[in-house]
């Protein structure tokens, strides 16, 4: 699914509209649309399973929306073409949808969201995927 850049202009807008296609995949944008984020954090705001999450990741790094860059125990994820933001609020307006619906979707922190940046004070030894609900409850 890779974009090809010696493809037509209108190979290429299809397989990026086609990478963005799916809900949670517009969702995944908008959360990282302004500050990036781990996979713990987009679980959070979400409510996705990791491996869901990963899946969707996965499409959007080989169309080359999103980039990822590890940060100690924790990977995060970032947009690599900042455009789509607003290719999506375009469409939400096309469809008489308020682009300020995706707001809550880009706020911080988010409450028991385990990630380093919405919970700091949590031990950064750490990773977003051995944080348990108990974690949060009782911070070292």
């Amino acid at each position: 699914m890779n974009i090809s850049p010696c493809s037509d202009p209108e190979i290429q807008i299809s397989q990026v509209l086609a990478a963005v296609s799916q809900p949670a995949r517009i969702q995944i944008l908008m959360v990282i649309a302004e500050q990036e984020a781990c996979v713990c954090h987009f679980e959070a705001v979400l409510g996705l399973r990791q491996a869901s999450i990963s899946q969707h990741l996965m499409v959007l790094r080989k169309v080359g929306l999103v980039g990822s860059q590890r940060m100690g125990r924790n990977i995060f994820y970032r947009l690599l073409r900042p455009g789509i933001v607003a290719v999506i609020e375009q469409a939400a307006g096309l469809i008489g949808a308020d682009p300020l619906e995706f707001e809550k979707l880009k706020m911080r922190p988010v409450p028991n969201c385990p990630c380093p940046q919405c919970s700091p004070g949590l031990d950064p030894a750490l990773t977003c995927r051995n944080l348990t609900k108990s974690n949060l409850s009782n911070p070292h």
